[in-house]
């Protein structure tokens, strides 16, 4: 269960207000972040599809995925329904997109909430929630120091 309430967020996954993507990030990673995250999809088995271009390939290190700039994408669904998408763009920052159409109320939003807090207790980072094409604006985002799920943004 998430500290966060949906009735105190839900403006926060306003598809017309946030665009229906909005960027997640982990930033200042490096390769062995890129690493232990991959590391991570596997180790909490959460279905997932890595493809090269047109081709469905098996995932293999992250320095590799990473040499493929703008060819390598990973599909990750922690939760039935719930899809993010992970783009190898550079080692120093962990891009991802989720649709918020996808992420309507409470039990969603104790699924994304989880997600990013697993994602970020393993890095030890923040996993920062920005409207979509606003980088630096973040909204939401799992605190290290609180160890959780924070608001980060003033109601909208």
């Amino acid at each position: 269960m998430t500290a966060l309430l949906w009735d105190e967020v839900k403006d926060l996954f306003d598809p017309h207000l946030m665009g229906s993507l909005p960027d997640l990030r982990v930033p200042d990673t490096s390769v062995r972040d890129w690493q232990s995250f991959l590391e991570l999809v596997v180790e909490r088995g959460w279905r997932h599809r890595y493809t090269e271009g047109n081709a469905v390939v098996p995932l293999g290190p992250a320095h590799t995925a990473l040499s493929r700039t703008g060819l390598a994408e990973l599909r990750v669904w922690p939760s039935g329904g719930v899809l993010a998408i992970f783009r190898f763009c550079a080692p120093e920052e962990i891009d991802f997109d989720v649709d918020l159409r996808e992420l309507q109320g409470q039990e969603r939003l104790d699924v994304l909430c989880h997600f990013l807090a697993t994602i970020g207790r393993r890095l030890g980072k923040p996993v920062l929630m920005e409207p979509e094409g606003s980088h630096g604006h973040p909204v939401l985002g799992f605190d290290v120091r609180a160890d959780r799920v924070v608001r980060l943004a003033e109601p909208l």
